[in-house]
């Protein structure tokens, strides 16, 4: 009997975990300090989150370079991007496109800000925002457009899950911490 009982505890904790695993936890939350990361950006160049200490950062998730949404949220916080400098600022765009796509896609559209390239999708996975979608019927892995807004601690001060891509910039400036 003791080893039918540790046998179903065993199978019931794998279950668990691989249901946590697949599922993810979703996006962390607000009042966590946010997981720090070194990639490459655009230009090749090492990006760590540290490297932004003392400043606030508007560190945004996005699926796909040059795709309709996408495009639109990078062009709105673009066309923002002085109010939200001079808000203190800093714009760190996420996906888990390549650095030649993430220069394209600035290049082509004039972003001032930083592009990072997650290809291992280690950040989206610190993040919490790669996750299981679906579309015309079929599941698929893929980034949860999200934001985080970190402060100069590098704590998250506030989330934004339901991004409105042509007004990414008023939602960012608007964003209060909620704890």
């Amino acid at each position: 009997m003791k080893k039918l009982l540790v046998f179903l505890s065993s199978i019931l904790c794998l279950t668990y975990f691989n249901t946590a695993v697949a599922q993810g936890t979703g996006p962390i939350k607000n009042g966590v300090t946010a997981p720090d990361f070194t990639a490459k950006d655009q230009d090749g160049k090492t990006v760590r989150l540290s490297q932004f200490k003392g400043q606030k950062v508007v560190l945004y998730f996005y699926p796909k370079d040059d795709t309709p949404g996408c495009t639109a949220e990078a062009c709105n916080l673009r066309d923002n991007y002085e109010g939200l400098t001079k808000a203190g600022y800093k714009i760190v765009g996420v996906s888990t496109d390549d650095e030649a796509s993430h220069k394209e896609f600035q290049t082509k559209y004039n972003l001032p800000f930083t592009l990072v390239a997650d290809v291992d999708k280690s950040i989206v996975n610190k993040y919490g925002v790669w996750v299981e979608k679906e579309r015309d019927g079929k599941k698929f892995w893929g980034t949860q457009r999200t934001t985080f807004i970190i402060d100069e601690n590098g704590v998250v001060e506030s989330v934004i899950s339901d991004v409105n891509t042509k007004e990414h910039a008023a939602q960012v400036l608007s964003a209060r911490p909620k704890n």
